[in-house]
């Protein structure tokens, strides 16, 4: 069976046009997470010379959320603890920038989103 990514073209598009940009703090343009799991990312933009390779703020459910870059492929391969793949959250809208949903998980010890 073939495995299918969370992103839609649109997200592809706007986080490739966000690791282009010269700013750096951007709006997280995607929420993802493991509907069996406590594992959640947001992610900002795609290298654009590795476009697999997304920067965003990662919390594994274990109390210490982090800053850094996660493979796509990888996220599309991972289950949770009853086989379910990595979700798309639909209704998520950034609200702030990165670093503040950063600084906040870093109080919370969990992405609030």
């Amino acid at each position: 069976m073939l495995n299918e990514s969370p992103l839609t073209v649109e997200d592809r598009v706007a986080l490739l046009v966000n690791g282009l940009s010269a700013e750096k703090d951007h709006r997280p343009v995607v929420k993802l997470f493991t509907p069996d799991g406590a594992a959640t990312w947001l992610l900002t933009e795609a290298d654009p010379d590795e476009p697999d390779r997304l920067f965003g703020l990662a919390d594994l459910g274990l109390g210490c959320p982090e800053l850094g870059y996660v493979d796509l492929n990888e996220l599309i391969a991972l289950r949770g603890r009853l086989g379910l793949p990595v979700e798309r959250d639909r209704y998520f809208v950034a609200d702030k920038t990165l670093s503040a949903y950063a600084e906040e998980a870093r109080r919370a010890g969990r992405i609030i989103a």
